[in-house]
C-alpha cells in the first residue's frame, strides 16, 4: 500500500537525524527495512534474515517506536518477517534490496516525469532526464545528475527507469546505491565470486547508481567499475549517476574515473525557488490526500527553502495530523510541523560553530585561528579537518563552505577536504580523530 511507503519515508527520514543514531547503524540495519502492512496495533516489515531480525529488534526497537510515535502519531509495536523463515512471503521485484526496483512492470509509478514538479532550478536536469529516458544510450551517455541532499535526484533517476520500462517492458534496467555496489564487492571479494558480481552489473541496458561520490577513496571499488562502465559504454548500455556534487569535487576520485564521469552531460539541481516549493508542497498534499489552503501552503514554503524532502516531511506530518484529529490543515499545524523539522535540524551556523569548537579542543588549536588567516602547519591542518566535517556533516557546496572559513573560494575547500581525506586513507589513528570529531558534533 503506497501510503504506508510514504508514511515509512517520513519515519526514515527522522531516524536518520536521531543523533543517537549512527550512520553506519541507520544504513545497514534500518534502512533495508521494507513496511508491509498495519495489522491493528503492529507494523509488518520484511527483512532478508532472521540475523537482521534479531539485531534490529535487540538494538533498534525503542527508537524505531519513537520515530513512529512522534511522526506518525501512532504507538505500534513491531512485527519483522524474515526471509530464510519458512512462512516468509517470496520477495518481489520491488522488494528486491538489489536496488533493481525495474525487474516486472510493478515498478513505483508515482516516481514518474509527470510527478517531477519542474521549476526553474531543476529544468535542466529534467529535460536530460528525459531525453535520457526516450533515446538511451543514443545520447547524454553517462548522464551525471548533481545537487544537495533532497533536491530531487534520486526521483529522476526512478522516472528515467519507470519511463524506459514502460517503452521497452524488456529493457533490464538496475538501480543501485553506490554503498549497496561497495557492500556487494566487498562481499564477493570476501566469497571468491567476482564473476557474479561483473555479470550482474555489466548485463544490463540501463545501469543507475545513485550518491556516486561514496566511491571516493574505495580502490577496489573504483577499479571495478572502471571497468564495468566501459564494459556497458562499449556495448552502447546507458549509464545515469547520481551526486551531491560535480565530479571535478569529488575528492580521491581517480583521474580515470572523473574523465569518464565528465565524457557525458553534467546536469545540476539547485534548491527550488518560492513558487516551485509551493507546486510542490500542493502536489505531495495532494498525493497524501491531506486538504491545504493556499496561505498554508505558501506559510510552509517559507519557512523552508532549500529542500525538498523537509517539504515533504511537513506533509507527511499534517498527513498524520489530520489522520488522528479529523481537523484540515491549517497555519498552527503547519507551525507544529515545521518546528519539529526545525528542532531536528539545526541552523547551518550553529553546527559550523559546534564543528570549530570541536576540532579546537580536539587539535588544540583555537577557534579564532581556525577562523585566520594563520597558515602555521597545525592551524592550517585544523581548517582543513574543519572544512572537512562541515561538508560532511551538512552537505553544502564547497562554496558554501568557504564561505564560513574567511570567504576562501571553492578550489581551496575542495583541496582541504583531499588533503583530509588522504590522510584518513594513510593514517588509522588520524581517521579515528576525525570521525571521532564527527560523532561528537552529531551528538550535541
Amino acid at each position: 500500500m503506497e501510503t504506508i511507503k510514504e508514511a515509512w519515508s517520513g519515519v526514515l527520514d527522522y531516524l536518520r537525524a536521531m543523533p543517537d543514531l549512527s550512520e553506519v547503524g541507520f544504513n545497514t540495519w534500518i534502512s533495508p527495512l521494507e513496511p508491509r502492512s498495519i495489522e491493528g496495533d503492529t507494523m509488518v516489515f520484511y527483512v532478508e534474515s532472521g540475523f537482521q531480525r534479531q539485531v534490529i529488534l535487540g538494538q533498534y526497537e525503542g527508537k524505531i517506536k519513537k520515530a513512529i510515535w512522534e511522526v506518525l502519531g501512532l504507538q505500534l509495536d513491531l512485527k519483522i518477517i524474515a526471509g530464510d523463515d519458512a512462512s516468509a512471503q517470496p520477495q518481489t521485484a520491488e522488494q528486491d534490496t538489489s536496488g533493481n526496483l525495474f525487474s516486472n512492470d510493478s515498478s513505483n509509478y508515482e516516481y514518474s516525469f509527470e510527478n517531477f514538479i519542474v521549476g526553474p532550478s531543476n529544468k535542466y536536469a529534467h529535460a536530460a532526464s528525459q531525453a535520457v529516458a526516450k533515446h538511451p544510450a543514443s545520447r547524454y551517455n553517462p548522464l551525471f545528475i548533481y545537487g544537495g541532499s533532497g533536491l530531487g535526484k534520486t526521483h529522476l533517476l526512478y522516472a528515467i527507469g519507470n519511463e524506459i520500462k514502460k517503452n521497452t517492458p524488456g529493457a533490464n534496467i538496475l538501480y543501485t546505491t553506490c554503498e549497496f555496489m561497495t557492500n556487494e564487492l566487498i562481499e564477493a571479494i570476501k566469497n571468491k565470486t567476482p564473476e557474479d558480481f561483473r555479470n550482474k552489473y555489466r548485463q544490463v541496458d540501463v545501469l543507475m547508481v545513485d550518491d556516486i561520490q561514496f566511491i571516493s577513496g574505495k580502490e577496489s571499488t573504483m577499479d571495478e567499475f572502471f571497468y564495468t562502465f566501459n564494459a556497458l559504454h562499449q556495448a552502447n548500455k546507458q549509464v545515469v549517476l547520481t551526486s551531491d556534487r560535480p565530479p571535478k569535487e569529488i575528492a580521491t576520485l581517480s583521474d580515470r574515473l572523473r574523465s569518464r564521469f565528465e565524457m557525458g552531460l553534467l546536469a545540476d539541481i539547485q534548491p527550488p525557488d518560492l513558487e516551485t516549493r509551493i507546486a510542490i508542497i500542493k502536489r505531495k498534499a495532494q498525493i497524501f490526500g491531506v486538504d491545504i489552503d493556499n496561505d498554508v501552503a505558501a506559510y510552509i514554503a517559507g519557512q523552508l527553502k532549500s529542500n525538498v524532502r523537509q517539504l515533504e516531511g511537513v506533509i507527511k506530518k499534517l498527513w498524520a495530523q489530520c489522520e488522528l484529529t479529523g481537523e484540515r490543515a491549517n497555519i498552527n499545524t503547519a507551525k507544529m510541523a515545521i518546528r519539529d523539522l526545525q528542532s531536528e535540524n539545526p541552523p547551518t551556523e550553529v553546527i559550523v560553530d559546534r564543528v570549530i569548537s570541536e576540532v579546537s579542543r580536539t587539535m588544540n588549536v583555537t577557534p579564532e585561528d581556525i577562523l585566520s588567516q594563520k597558515r602555521t602547519a597545525a592551524v592550517s591542518r585544523a581548517r582543513q579537518v574543519s572544512s572537512y566535517v562541515v561538508r560532511t556533516i551538512t552537505g553544502l557546496s564547497t562554496e558554501n563552505v568557504g564561505k564560513f572559513f574567511g570567504a576562501r573560494d571553492h578550489s581551496t575547500i575542495v583541496y582541504a577536504i583531499k588533503k583530509v581525506e588522504e590522510m584518513m586513507q594513510r593514517d588509522p589513528s588520524f581517521r579515528g580523530m576525525v570521525n571521532d570529531i564527527i560523532k561528537n558534533v552529531s551528538d550535541m
